[in-house]
């Protein structure tokens, strides 16, 4: 039991120091550190340490905390020396607790305690002195330095410390699972919500069943008060109808119930499927900057480390594929980049030698860059070695551009001669091979104002990705996995419409949210497949519900195909729309299906919605006397039914304006007497309750404050009478939903604007 405790109190410590460790590395390279915090850090890095019986790293962490304690209250600056003696110290922790046996670490070099020591002043750590002191007593000050520990003897001058074994990738437990593991396991889990989108229905069925017997029953009940010779059957009757009708309605809500939940759980297990192939970057590329500072070390070599974008998650066996290529990138910048001290000081630059690593996404690209701020490409040597190898002839043109391509030849070198770092010249041809096999490109380039750049441009999704096919307009498309969130199959007739829009209600009560359905075909501009051609219940909706932008977007499609792990390349170069097409997957038999952006799709929906087309999306109406007022128009939308106040919201958003939403005529009114904002446009619906937007706009018209203020009336009361009022009472517009058109609403309150 006892050991079962200690393993789990591990795999926490394991958790903790990771992060310790990465706050103060971030703190070492940000403008204005939080040094309370890099202090309060090292001092819970040391307790946890001790309170899992790790002396090693309680020691070295408690020569960290006293070292920012320093730092903190400004007895000592965090120069050159005390930052490299850090960097030392926490890759020496992050060996240690990576190569823990069954809670044994493998011996730690002292150089970390000698460097920390040194930095102090504390006796006996001279330069080259590397007797290590002592593990600190359980209370000791923090500003307070303690004798040399007994758990490390003394090394050499020049100590060789141990080569880092390379730390868990997650957790404290690893388990290699073959990648088709992986893709079966999240296929099945799109299958399950396929599966699960089919059985919507039967909670719609029971519903209607409910309403078919309270329906029979009121008619029974009927019947019965006219014979009275039938009268005690037909009440009997009533009776059985009524209790099968809330037997139907019980049924009905626990099947949505049911169904909500296991959708809930469907969609958690396809999340946690897809996290098993995409992992940040941090996973497989964290030790490499660890690597790359124990090389610097042993040649001597003082760098400063930049990494940015580590956070991003990666398909891992892309990342696996990248990591030999990104440290052979790393070593031939530590060579080729490394300037003297006196050499960088004359030039301006700071002594140390920047080395960078990013990771970022570029459109639909992963773009990974090696960079360094050394002399920059030799390009007159490039040439010259090129000529001695032959791939430049005597008249050839040696144009920067073609130059840098050649280094890319298998045994290209500048380097003066071989050592541990470079001079073979394989180093960038194995960079280069490596982008060919993951179906993207490596180039060299110059940087500004000095260094060398090794960019890394591969498709996004280089490995297999989890897709689900859809069908719209009679064409295959496909939709990223990981944005969809539901599958539905939905009867139209029990969907709301606000303003000839279906409405899909997403979750219950005061939590549900409003969407309204957007045909893909439309998004894309095409003629929808009549529904027998695409093989479709006209009286089934079938939709696809999409994470994208931070919200959600309703896909109205014609048929689910199924989800499949394919391929995906970058979109063509030619004939795509870049706003929509995030790449091209191939079915087998060599077909290709586009694969469709979610974030471009929920922009496109919003133009659409507002009724302008792919081409308009930014041009909303413009005032006949200032586009600048009307871009900066506020307009009052007034409706008691949330779908439509939701809708109407929308369009006009997407329009350019600022919207301001009221629940019926006396919240507008009140709103608008408080002067809460100035509105320059009032929509308002006719039926409210409390008051009527007949009623609203008697009051607004009786206000010399609001006299003037363009109102227009939109309503299914579409009675000459009604019409007729409306305008008698002063209304600059009254629009119908029934003949609604949103370019005619957009255009209307352009022009009053």
């Amino acid at each position: 039991m006892a050991a079962d405790i200690r393993q789990l109190l591990l795999a926490a410590f394991d958790v903790e120091h990771r992060e310790h460790v990465t706050a103060i590395r971030a703190a070492l390279g940000s403008a204005t550190p939080d040094w309370n915090d890099v202090f309060r850090r090292a001092h819970s890095l040391k307790g946890a340490a001790r309170a899992v019986d790790l002396p090693p790293v309680e020691a070295v962490a408690h020569r960290l905390e006293t070292l920012f304690e320093r730092v903190r209250t400004g007895a000592r600056a965090l120069d050159r020396e005390a930052a490299n003696a850090v960097h030392l110290a926490l890759d020496r922790i992050e060996t240690y607790v990576a190569g823990l046996q069954d809670g044994a670490g493998p011996d730690m070099p002292a150089d970390a305690l000698t460097a920390l020591g040194q930095c102090l002043g504390l006796p006996g750590e001279a330069p080259g002195d590397a007797a290590p002191p002592p593990a600190p007593p359980p209370e000791a000050p923090p500003a307070e330095p303690s004798a040399p520990p007994a758990f490390a003897a003394p090394t050499p001058a020049a100590p060789s410390p141990a080569p880092a074994p390379e730390p868990a990738e997650s957790g404290a437990a690893i388990l290699r699972v073959p990648g088709e593991a992986v893709e079966a396991l999240a296929r099945a889990s799109h299958d399950l919500t396929s599966t699960l989108a089919a059985q919507a229905p039967a909670a719609e069925g029971l519903a209607r069943l409910a309403r078919l017997a309270r329906d029979m029953r009121v008619g029974t009940e009927a019947l019965a008060a006219k014979s009275d010779a039938e009268a005690p059957a037909l009440r009997a009757l009533a009776a059985r109808l009524g209790g099968f009708a809330r037997e139907a309605a019980e049924l009905s809500r626990r099947q949505a119930a049911a169904t909500s939940a296991i959708e809930g759980a469907a969609f958690r297990v396809r999340t946690e499927a897809e996290r098993l192939a995409l992992v940040p970057a941090e996973t497989v590329l964290g030790p490499l900057a660890r690597s790359i500072r124990e090389t610097a070390r042993e040649q001597g070599r003082d760098v400063d480390l930049d990494l940015r974008g580590l956070d991003l998650p990666v398909e891992r066996g892309l990342l696996q594929a990248l990591k030999d290529p990104l440290l052979h990138a790393l070593r031939n910048a530590l060579s080729h980049g490394w300037q003297s001290p006196e050499i960088r000081r004359a030039a301006g630059k700071p002594e140390a030698l920047r080395l960078g690593l990013e990771v970022a996404v570029r459109g639909s690209r992963l773009q990974v860059t090696v960079a360094d701020d050394g002399p920059g490409p030799d390009l007159a040597r490039i040439a010259s070695t090129a000529r001695a190898r032959g791939l430049l002839a005597p008249g050839e043109a040696d144009d920067p551009e073609t130059l840098l391509r050649l280094v890319f030849e298998p045994g290209f070198s500048t380097a003066e001669a071989v050592d541990t770092l470079s001079g073979r010249g394989y180093g960038l041809s194995v960079a280069a091979d490596a982008a060919r096999q993951l179906l993207g490109s490596v180039r060299l380039e110059p940087r500004e104002p000095a260094g060398t750049a090794l960019v890394f441009s591969l498709p996004l999704s280089a490995a297999r990705r989890s897709l689900l096919l859809v069908e719209a307009g009679g064409r295959t498309y496909a939709l990223p996995g990981g944005a969809v969130e539901r599958l539905l199959r939905l009867d139209r007739a029990a969907l709301p419409v606000a303003m000839g829009r279906t409405i899909l209600r997403v979750g219950d009560g005061k939590a549900a949210t409003n969407h309204p359905v957007t045909d893909l075909a439309e998004i894309l501009g095409q003629a929808p497949a009549a529904p027998d051609a695409a093989g479709q219940d006209p009286a089934i909706l079938i939709a696809v519900l999409l994470r994208a932008g931070g919200g959600r977007l309703a896909l109205g499609v014609e048929r689910l195909h199924d989800v499949r792990a394919l391929l995906v390349l970058p979109a063509p170069s030619f004939g795509s729309d870049p706003d929509l097409i995030a790449g091209t997957a191939v079915l087998p038999g060599d077909v290709p299906v586009l694969v469709l952006d979610p974030e471009g799709l929920a922009a496109r929906a919003s133009a659409t919605s507002a009724g302008l087309s792919a081409g308009t999306m930014a041009q909303a109406p413009r005032s006949t006397t200032s586009q600048r007022a009307t871009a900066r128009a506020t307009i009052l939308v007034v409706d008691d039914s949330i779908t439509t106040r939701t809708l109407e919201k929308g369009i006009l958003e997407a329009a350019g304006y600022r919207v301001v939403v009221c629940v019926d005529g006396q919240d507008a009114l009140d709103r608008l007497r408080a002067e809460i904002e100035p509105v320059d446009l009032v929509l308002a619906d006719v039926e409210m309750p409390r008051l009527d937007g007949f009623g609203l706009l008697k009051a607004l018209r009786a206000d010399p404050r609001f006299a003037r203020l363009p109102t227009i009336l939109m309503t299914s009361r579409g009675d000459a009478a009604d019409v007729s009022r409306g305008l008698d009472l002063g209304a600059d517009a009254y629009l119908t939903k029934q003949k609604f058109d949103q370019r005619h609403l957009l255009d209307t309150i352009g022009q009053l604007l």
